[in-house]
């Protein structure tokens, strides 16, 4: 039985109690937000990502367990298990090497090998393969084997039908697969060709491509697959057969002096090139595009991150476009709270009487509700929308500021059920538009309506395994919903969903309730809600808000299980509830902790440190955000064009995307900019992640600009 503790414990250099208590939570059900926040003594103050990146390790070696066992079952059930075999089963580290071991064993379909069984082959085969020295030649000893009736007429069909025996033995080899594969591995190149020269496409960089296997980017091993996949490129493997040759003749070649060997080493050499290499080449292949993915969703994951932390515009009334041109411009406007005030459809693009029409309908809807901000879509006819509202701001002297925003997955989200079931009276472009301009209010809250495959921050998500994907990002999700707070009275269906310990059936009924009986008055009204039992309240109290609460501890993180912890605190300190909802302790608090010393508050109260030291932190700032501390989002009342820019010239922007070599830059333009990675900072950095990240205000100077292409090329040195 494989030791998990031992093994997690190695991969991530964690001791064995935090691993054991990791497991164990896990198991009871606890999830990873809650598990992340309230339980940081158990596991040593381990983040969220941490946890998930064990909780899938985990599952994967209770997979490879499973198989382990299974594949021993198998190996007993045909009365063929050993001594050694069992070892080398127990011993064996991976998926792959169990498989290898398996091999030998597995239901076949008809092989060669296998027809040349049925010939009554198999003693001849083992007679070559000992290479006796004092052997007769292979031919003499295959006399004996020719029979018509089986279908072997003569000598040197008899030896052919042996070598396709020995061939697939040495296949069968757990330990010369082993071997090939990890020299391969190390030692071999991806190499991609044109199926036609002649064909232009955007892979005509890898029309004549090779790199090492060992260090070639994932970017360019999913660009490769995907060429491939399209009919564009013709991939293969290139690794040296004397390597391979090497490994498999020091195997199994016994005897020089033997008439057999040079039959074993044709056998050995066919072994290889029609049966090892091309499942080696498949593992390669497979192996690499793995690798590429887990990078490609990382970065994807680490994007999404900070695309739904960043910090949303509070207290203000927000005008949502959608640009287009045909069907116009769809216009919404929303409340503080994003309930719609009013929609419209106007057309900015079109004659000159239409675009009268649309700037007074506009600038009565501004003056009308007092809109202070404008979202606009970024994707067709963005930029025509953009200079109709900044001219527009202009011309009346409107006192707003507009800020163009990914539109990405508003479309998904307008077509959706969800959406029909929030806006059934409105058409699917209104529905876009509200989402557009929620989405600059609240990025998290309008975002996790949406299936995060399509909000558009990564590469080649399409060709991603759906499923790993899925988990990879539904987490990031779950983990910034959870690190933000739900306001228990406001929150939507789709974000109670996302609430640790939520269901989607549960988090229907907490607004049928809320409906129902009106706005919940503490948190342990919860526990009426149908369906949310004990454990699931356990779970998710600590990550709802209730403002409206008499007890101010129910509008922080501080989880209902240490109230007391968190009275007690305030007593030592001298301090009630009251000062904390009158905002009397802040400058205080610490001083006081310090002075006592937090170590002997522990005492007292029972609680960890790590505990603690969150308590004071939602002591300090009831009801806060943790979004509020990041910069904020750069509104703009004026555009530029594309022409307008020069080389050299500085600007200001917003890190929109990081991808493997570079990132997209918001100047406001339509365009975004490329910072290539050569061209973030003076030192070397593996990752442009290392330094930026998604939301990021940064300064950049132009570089180049090419007006025909579209492309900016940005610097940041």
């Amino acid at each position: 039985m494989m030791d998990f503790v031992a093994e997690l414990s190695e991969q991530f250099n964690l001791k064995a109690w935090q691993l054991e208590n990791v497991i164990k939570l896990l198991d009871e059900g606890n999830t990873i937000p809650f598990i992340a926040r309230y339980r940081k003594e158990a596991h040593g103050s381990l983040d969220d990502q941490t946890l998930r990146e064990i909780s899938e390790r985990l599952e994967y070696l209770r997979g490879l367990e499973s198989r382990r066992e299974e594949v021993k079952n198998l190996i007993i059930g045909l009365e063929k298990m050993t001594d050694e075999i069992n070892a080398a089963i127990d011993n064996a580290k991976t998926l792959a090497e169990i498989e290898d071991i398996y091999r030998p064993f597995r239901p076949k379909r008809k092989t060669r090998a296998s027809i040349a069984k049925e010939k009554g082959l198999e003693n001849l085969a083992n007679m070559i393969f000992e290479q006796d020295e004092n052997s007769e030649d292979p031919l003499v000893l295959a006399q004996a084997y020719v029979n018509a009736e089986k279908g072997v007429d003569t000598p040197e069909e008899a030896v052919a039908g042996a070598m396709d025996i020995i061939a697939e033995n040495i296949s069968d080899d757990a330990s010369i697969r082993k071997r090939i594969r990890v020299v391969a591995m190390a030692n071999s190149l991806l190499v991609s060709k044109a199926s036609d020269e002649n064909t232009d496409s955007v892979y005509a960089q890898y029309y004549d491509f090779k790199e090492p296997t060992a260090k070639i980017a994932g970017h360019r091993v999913l660009a490769v697959d995907r060429g491939e996949k399209e009919g564009f490129l013709k991939v293969s493997i290139d690794f040296d057969i004397a390597k391979a040759q090497h490994i498999i003749y020091s195997t199994v070649l016994k005897n020089g002096n033997s008439l057999c060997t040079e039959t074993v080493r044709k056998a050995a050499d066919d072994a290889y090139t029609r049966l090892i290499f091309p499942s080696i080449e498949r593992e390669i292949r497979s192996e690499l595009t793995q690798k590429a993915c887990d990078s490609a969703i990382k970065v994807f994951s680490v994007n999404l991150r900070q695309l739904l932390m960043q910090p949303p515009v509070k207290g203000k009334v927000a005008m949502g476009l959608d640009p287009g041109y045909r069907t116009g411009c769809k216009v919404a406007v929303v409340d503080e709270t994003g309930r719609v005030l009013a929609t419209n459809v106007i057309y900015p693009t079109h004659s000159e009487n239409k675009v009268a029409e649309a700037k007074k309908t506009v600038s009565d809807l501004v003056k009308k509700y007092g809109v202070e901000i404008i979202s606009i879509g970024n994707g067709t006819a963005s930029k025509e929308t953009e200079m109709f509202v900044a001219n527009l701001i202009n011309e009346d002297n409107l006192k707003v500021s507009y800020m163009v925003v990914s539109e990405a997955g508003a479309s998904v989200y307008s077509a959706s059920k969800l959406a029909a079931e929030e806006f059934p009276d409105f058409d699917v472009t209104l529905r876009s538009a509200v989402s557009i301009a929620r989405r600059l209010q609240d990025p998290l809250a309008e975002l996790v309506k949406i299936d995060p495959k399509a909000i558009g921050v990564g590469q080649y998500q399409h060709d991603m395994p759906k499923k790993q994907l899925g988990d990879a990002l539904g987490g990031v999700v779950e983990d910034c919903v959870n690190t933000v707070g739900v306001d228990l009275n406001t929150a939507s269906p789709s974000l109670l969903a996302r609430v640790s310990g939520v269901s989607a059936a549960v988090s229907k009924n907490i607004v049928n309730y809320r409906e129902e009986n009106g706005a919940f008055k503490s948190r342990n009204e919860l526990k009426k809600v149908s369906k949310l039992g004990p454990k699931a309240f356990e779970q998710c109290a600590g990550f709802l808000r209730v403002p409206e609460s008499k007890n101010v501890l129910d509008n922080t993180a501080v989880h209902p299980e240490s109230y007391k912890a968190a009275t007690q605190l305030l007593e030592i300190c001298d301090y009630t509830l009251d000062d904390v909802k009158n905002g009397k302790i802040r400058s205080e608090l610490k001083t006081r902790i310090e002075k006592i010393g937090l170590s002997s508050i522990s005492e007292k109260t029972k609680v960890g440190i790590p505990t603690l030291q969150d308590i004071v932190t939602e002591l300090l700032r009831p009801g806060r955000d943790p979004r509020d501390e990041l910069p904020a989002p750069i509104l703009r009342t004026d555009v530029l064009d594309i022409k307008d820019l020069k080389e050299g010239m500085e600007l200001t922007g917003t890190v929109r995307n990081v991808i493997d070599f570079g990132a997209f830059i918001d100047i406001g333009v339509h365009q975004d900019g490329l910072v290539h990675i050569s061209q973030i900072c003076n030192k070397y950095i593996k990752h442009p992640s290392e330094v930026l990240k998604v939301g990021d205000i940064v300064k950049v100077k132009v570089l180049s600009v090419d007006v025909t292409k579209n492309r900016i090329s940005l610097t940041m040195k």
